[in-house]
């Protein structure tokens, strides 16, 4: 199989790490296939394709667009690597405000799936990290929100003391000042 799957200590967040063929010439894999993702119960629509290119301590988030516009997320360095971070914001779930965070490495050739109802970020830990991310539903700028990197309810452990931040982000509010329209749906 091309990919093996794992679920992460917050199970609707899973690890991907696609299987590599390599040979004097270099490498090839695949970073997605419809039936597999579906197979697993993953998504497999993804409208937009987004790219970022960041330097050492550049941390970007915690970002999500609300429902109806709300997306999960399919998240791969292509080069470098990142810490990155998913906050549960589903209210009534048992993981609620709780996040799940793992270093993705280009060279491990890891994704992250990252469900509606999260919160994602990622901060940046090589010289500088090409990051590419497939999103289920398309950009809505009126629908976008965010909640602060260093939220204390949050107390994740990034792994960079003093980031990079951009303006907006360093003006996002607490989790308890966000909004949100995500309620859990058990899973039967």
């Amino acid at each position: 199989m091309p990919f093996e799957f794992s679920r992460l200590s917050i199970p609707d967040v899973v690890l991907i790490r696609a299987r590599v063929f390599a040979d004097s010439r270099g490498a090839f894999w695949e970073s997605f296939r419809q039936t597999l993702f579906e197979s697993f119960g993953l998504p497999a629509q993804f409208p937009q394709d987004n790219v970022s290119y960041s330097a050492r301590g550049v941390l970007r988030g915690l970002h999500y667009q609300l429902r109806p516009k709300a997306q999960a997320k399919l998240i791969m360095p292509l080069e470098g690597e990142i810490f990155d971070v998913a906050v549960d914001i589903r209210r009534g779930s048992p993981t609620y405000a709780q996040w799940v965070g793992h270093n993705l490495s280009a060279e491990r050739h890891e994704l992250l799936f990252i469900p509606e109802g999260f919160a994602h970020g990622f901060c940046v830990l090589s010289e500088r990290a090409i990051v590419h991310y497939k999103v289920t539903a398309e950009y809505a700028p009126e629908a976008e929100r965010g909640i602060r990197w260093n939220d204390p309810r949050l107390a994740i452990a990034w792994p960079c003391a003093e980031p990079l931040l951009s303006e907006k982000d360093q003006c996002l509010p607490f989790l308890n000042q966000a909004e949100i329209n995500f309620e859990y749906a058990r899973h039967e």
